[in-house]
């Protein structure tokens, strides 16, 4: 929100932290019925002529292609069903719709009945962005972190002050390194992520580390290296033992732990970059 009112700024809002999920599945179904009406489903589910009657689109079915892909009932018509939807419902059908909206770009003006217009050009491309800008949006309300990446999936919304860093490329094209962080941020970040999940990413980005180790030597004192490694070989994230640290909140941790590392594989990946430019 880029401007807080009156009752945001004194703290007296009812809805400080967010809103529920009803009231946000609520935005959700007036967002879609405008876009549904603007015709960014138009290709995918097809559209009502006055003349014509239903005009079927490329998923002649959306019931049966949602049982097909979501393996759940009941989620279509959305304006029906929606205010019935649990979290997980929600999301879902957010990724099914990513995976299916078009901006109507050309087509012609039916004007009998003030039937509208007949969208014949489509761009995928565009109407994903636009469709997560939307979405996006609703979801900035809720008083959990979600957004829609621009893969279309569900992710927990990066800590405030941390969104550049998963915008920022890795300064590197050694793959080992590329797959291994793009991994370990998608299982942390994933919808429904859990302590182990979050634990097995921390430690992958470790192992990140730990493979650029020989370099890291020569850009960190033996002290500050020795330390770097020390928090998640003693704190219950990578080795097993009884000289483990396990007495702290996980929850904490691991997201403290999980962007440090991250940060450190950028600045380190960065200096090594610079390093060998000279």
């Amino acid at each position: 929100m880029s401007r807080q009112y009156y009752s945001q700024r004194n703290g007296t809002n009812p809805n400080m932290k967010g809103l529920p999920l009803d009231d946000v599945i609520e935005l959700f179904i007036r967002v879609f019925n405008q876009l549904r009406s603007d015709g960014y489903f138009d290709e995918a589910f097809g559209f009502i002529c006055v003349d014509a009657g239903d005009l079927e689109g490329k998923v002649r079915d959306p019931e049966l292609e949602m049982l097909l892909t979501i393996r759940k009932k009941g989620l279509w018509p959305i304006p029906d069903k929606a205010p019935f939807y649990q979290e997980d419902d929600l999301f879902d059908v957010l990724e099914f719709l990513y995976q299916h909206v078009s901006k109507p770009i050309e087509g012609t003006m039916h004007s009998y009945g003030e039937c509208g217009m007949h969208w014949e050009t489509f761009n995928q491309l565009f109407g994903r962005k636009e469709f997560r800008e939307k979405v996006n949006t609703v979801l900035s309300h809720y008083e959990h972190r979600y957004e829609l990446s621009a893969d279309g999936e569900v992710l927990h919304r990066p800590e405030a002050g941390f969104e550049p860093i998963f915008e920022a490329d890795l300064p590197t094209t050694d793959k080992n390194v590329l797959s291994r962080v793009s991994a370990a941020t998608l299982q942390y970040r994933r919808h429904g992520s859990t302590i182990d999940d979050r634990r097995q990413a921390v430690r992958d980005l470790a192992d990140v580390l730990e493979y650029l180790r020989p370099k890291v030597k020569a850009l960190l004192t033996s002290a500050d290296e020795k330390d770097l490694f020390n928090i998640a070989n003693n704190f219950g994230v990578r080795h097993h033992n009884d000289k483990q640290r396990t007495a702290y909140d996980t929850s904490i941790w691991l997201s403290w732990m999980f962007y440090f590392y991250l940060s450190t594989i950028h600045v380190v990946l960065r200096k090594i970059e610079h390093d060998g430019r000279k």
